[in-house]
This record gives structure tokens, C-alpha cells and sequence, in this order.
């Protein structure tokens, strides 16, 4: 039987994440000009900059090829980006592979088919609410949030404060 997910909080190091479902809604609004555009939760961003200001490492790897994503996670300092990753194991042992990473110091949160075999490599699979039922089945953690709506927060949230990383790092020094 599996430990309880709150036992491998302590282990994680790595957070590695999908981006439509999860990051965003999953919808996409096409413009007239041909324009696709997504939706992010700037609690999810603020965890994780807050993450990354902390040491943490971050990875995205993602199906979807949208400039304005890469650029919204450029913009929070997110350095290692896999962009059309229709089979994501490669781009996650590259990634491994070249920072050293132990899988077993690795979250990885998706919500879809694609995702499910990063996610049986590493310590921690963890999903959105709305994660597709194949995905929730082989999950140590279904977030109580939806994607797009507060689910990376939730679970980095959860990690930092575990390792005791969880605090204020944008206050005045007035305060």
C-alpha cells in the first residue's frame, strides 16, 4: 500500500508541470486573426515564483506550442521549458538528465493522457479536480482545485510549507 502523499511533501525538490488543464482551464479562445489565447491563475503564478526564489526547480512540458505561455512563464523566471511535447517521457529524462535529478525528489502534475507516463517516473503524481479519470487513478494527490483555478498553488503551497520554505517573500521592509 502507498505511503499517504503528505509523507513524500518533505522529499520534493522538483515541481514539474503540464500547462492546458492544468496551468489553464483547458480552454482555448481563438481570435478571428487565427490568435489562440489561454487563461492563468496569478496564484499559480505567485507559487511559483515564490518556488523558484526558494530554490526550487521548475519544469514545464507541454503539448501546446503558444508563445504567449512561454513568455508568461519566462516572465516568472521559469528557465526550462518544453514546448509540443506530444510524448513528454523524453523531455522529462532530458531534463533529469542534465540538472541530475533524482525522480524521487520529483511532483509532477498533469491532467491528461500524455501525462500519465511522467507521471508513473517520478515519487509524486498529483492532478487538477478535473483531471481525466485515468489520470486521477494513478494519482498520490487530486488537488481539491480545478486547472487554471488555484491547482499549482495548492500543491507547491503545500510542499514549502512542509519544508518549511512558506512564507512572505514580497513584503515592504516597513512591515
Amino acid at each position: 500500500m502507498k505511503k499517504n502523499y503528505k509523507e513524500y511533501l518533505k522529499d520534493i525538490s522538483t515541481f514539474i508541470f503540464d500547462v492546458d488543464g492544468v496551468l489553464t482551464d483547458g480552454t482555448i479562445l481563438v481570435t478571428t486573426s487565427g490568435e489562440m489565447l489561454r487563461k492563468m491563475n496569478v496564484k499559480d503564478g505567485y507559487a511559483l515564483k515564490t518556488a523558484l526564489i526558494k530554490g526550487y526547480n521548475i519544469c514545464i512540458i507541454t503539448g501546446g506550442s503558444n508563445q504567449g505561455v512561454k513568455d508568461r512563464l519566462k516572465g516568472l523566471g521559469i528557465t526550462d521549458i518544453y514546448l509540443g511535447a506530444h510524448y513528454k517521457e523524453e523531455p522529462l529524462e532530458e531534463y533529469l538528465d542534465i540538472h541530475n535529478i533524482n525522480p524521487e525528489n520529483v511532483l509532477y502534475m498533469g491532467d491528461d493522457m500524455p501525462d500519465i507516463p511522467p507521471m508513473r517516473r517520478v515519487k509524486l503524481a498529483t492532478c487538477p479536480q478535473n483531471a481525466i479519470a485515468e489520470v486521477k487513478a494513478i494519482c498520490d494527490y487530486v488537488s481539491h482545485k480545478n486547472g487554471g483555478e488555484g491547482c499549482v498553488r495548492d500543491i507547491i503551497e503545500q510542499v514549502l510549507k512542509v519544508r518549511g520554505d512558506w512564507e512572505n517573500n514580497f513584503s515592504s521592509k516597513n512591515d
